[in-house]
């Protein structure tokens, strides 16, 4: 079994000086406006259309101007908390939730708004499609309903391009190519192979090129 490299590479920054607008400019615009007793705002979009990203980078522009933000996925443990001085409460992939987060996302949802919280949720699909109990469906379409755009093409290769870049990290336009030729147009996915190719390139000390890319993912394979 062969070992993959720990990750060496500076940490993803999620901010809205990093993300690419594209389609979603006026999307981002009233996320960016919204303050205290603001209705609750929902997102939705395919998996890589930025949903994920645009709530760090709220979270992060709130943090920098001092407020207490509670964040809540499908990966965080029960119970779920609101910190105790809370401004903003941020619901990701809502659609992921078990029963049990469901019900803690109501009660949090209910908390958030006793207090005049600001909510932002994200999902797969418009509320009243998500597979959730009504409760918790209906208070997550009470306010404005986004549906976020995925970049083009260029829009994503300027994206990769200007992630390797903050990396130092020389992507060559064949590199790219094959990225976009080979692997779904799933930004996610996409940042995570540059940041796990990143990486390898420094442990084995090589240039990043389509041999090197073969070689990652065939130790990857290997490992699992």
């Amino acid at each position: 079994m062969k070992q993959i490299p720990l990750a060496i590479g500076p940490a993803p920054l999620f901010t809205f000086d990093n993300l690419l607008p594209g389609a979603n400019a006026a999307v981002l615009a009233h996320l960016r406006s919204l303050g205290p007793g603001s209705p609750p705002a929902f997102l939705w979009g395919a998996a890589g259309s930025g949903k994920t990203h645009v709530l760090r980078a709220l979270a992060h522009e709130w943090q920098q101007g001092g407020a207490q933000v509670g964040w809540y996925d499908a990966h965080t443990s029960l119970p779920w908390d609101l910190p105790s001085q809370p401004s903003l409460l941020l619901l990701d992939d809502c659609q992921r939730f078990d029963p049990l987060q469901q019900h803690a996302a109501f009660t949090l949802f209910v908390e958030a708004a006793t207090h005049g919280l600001a909510v932002v949720a994200t999902g797969s699909a418009p509320p009243v499609d998500l597979d959730l109990r009504e409760d918790l469906r209906t208070r997550l379409g009470w306010g404005p309903t986004f549906a976020l755009e995925s970049l083009s093409e260029p829009e994503t290769r300027a994206v990769l391009r200007r992630e390797a870049d903050r990396r130092g990290l020389l992507l060559s336009d064949e590199v790219i190519d094959y990225l976009l030729t080979r692997f779904a147009r799933d930004l996610k996915h996409l940042m995570s192979l540059l940041l796990r190719l990143d990486d390898f390139s420094m442990a084995q000390k090589r240039a990043v090129t389509i041999p090197l890319l073969k070689q990652m993912l065939a130790d990857e394979s290997d490992a699992f």
